[in-house]
């Protein structure tokens, strides 16, 4: 594992800083594409390079019935019905209030994670870092913090999104450790494509779609950098890490999304985001700090023997 810190760590920095930016593609692709057709057309997009790379690589798709029910517990929990809440919802609420109801991921992850995976027990240390990343997410988009009337169902959407990512999540820690990232990636998008073009074509008017450059090069990143490369990341780091800390990035790519704004549209980043940044930051070292201090521990240990 020593060996494989340096790429660990590369790869979380890769998809926080990708997941972040999503944000911002996201947005301009609604601009042109109503959101279930933007979701369904971004997976298709991820589908093909995916079919296509597990196909020069000589690569079968298991289909035995122990994957195939991880896949379609992928496509709706992780590829469609998440997605599809996440996009309604933030139509009718603020998205820094979406950004507060998805920081609840770390939250779900942990607990789940507690009774589900023996080697992922909840800790002090992990309840005070997310609380305090939660907290300073709280400071960055408090000022966008706004319940009105009727937005509780929306609002209820992003929640049951989050209990879905985080459940999924652990699924995945738990049943597909021996499965290749990419393979398992492939199997889950597959698998749920079908139910979002159901959701789309059922709720939206194919009319409504601009096919403009700004639409096209948003499905095209989203679908390549924001869902091959990411996921295909993020499933490689699960087999390495805690699953709880991969959830971290909840907590991260909100920043990044914000300081990516920012220098998108040419607006100033006020005061409270650096200090919710560092309060997360922060957050994340108390974590990490704990059980890098305990590696060290007992590496040291082990050399007095």
């Amino acid at each position: 594992m020593k060996s494989e810190r340096l790429p660990v760590v590369v790869g979380f920095i890769l998809i926080s800083i990708i997941w972040g930016s999503t944000w911002l593609a996201i947005k301009i692709g609604l601009e042109n594409i109503p959101p279930f057709f933007g979701v369904a057309l971004r997976f298709t997009v991820a589908g093909v390079i995916l079919l296509t790379i597990t196909f020069l690589r000589g690569k079968k798709i298991p289909l035995d019935k122990q994957m195939v029910m991880l896949y379609l517990s992928l496509g709706l929990l992780s590829f469609s019905l998440p997605y599809a809440l996440v996009y309604w919802g933030e139509q009718s609420i603020p998205s820094g209030l979406t950004s507060i109801l998805f920081a609840f991921y770390p939250f779900v992850v942990a607990v789940v994670s507690h009774f589900f995976l023996p080697n992922e027990k909840l800790t002090a240390g992990k309840i005070i870092g997310i609380v305090l990343g939660f907290a300073g997410l709280f400071i960055i988009f408090r000022s966008d913090i706004h319940i009105e009337n009727g937005k509780m169902l929306a609002m209820f959407a992003i929640i049951l999104s989050t209990l879905m990512q985080g459940v999924s999540l652990v699924i995945v820690k738990r049943m597909g450790k021996h499965i290749d990232p990419l393979t398992m990636n492939c199997g889950g998008i597959l698998a749920g494509i079908p139910v979002m073009y159901l959701l789309a074509f059922s709720l939206e008017d194919p009319g409504t779609i601009h096919f403009g450059v700004q639409g096209i090069s948003s499905i095209l990143y989203l679908g390549s950098f924001g869902t091959v490369l990411t996921f295909g990341v993020f499933y490689w780091l699960l087999k390495r890490v805690e699953a709880v800390y991969l959830a971290l990035t909840s907590l991260i790519t909100p920043i990044l999304a914000v300081v990516l704004g920012a220098i998108w549209y040419g607006e100033m980043l006020s005061s409270n985001v650096f200090v919710g940044a560092s309060m997360v930051f922060a957050g994340i070292g108390v974590i990490n700090g704990k059980e890098l201090i305990k590696k060290m521990y007992f590496q040291k240990k082990d050399k007095t023997k």
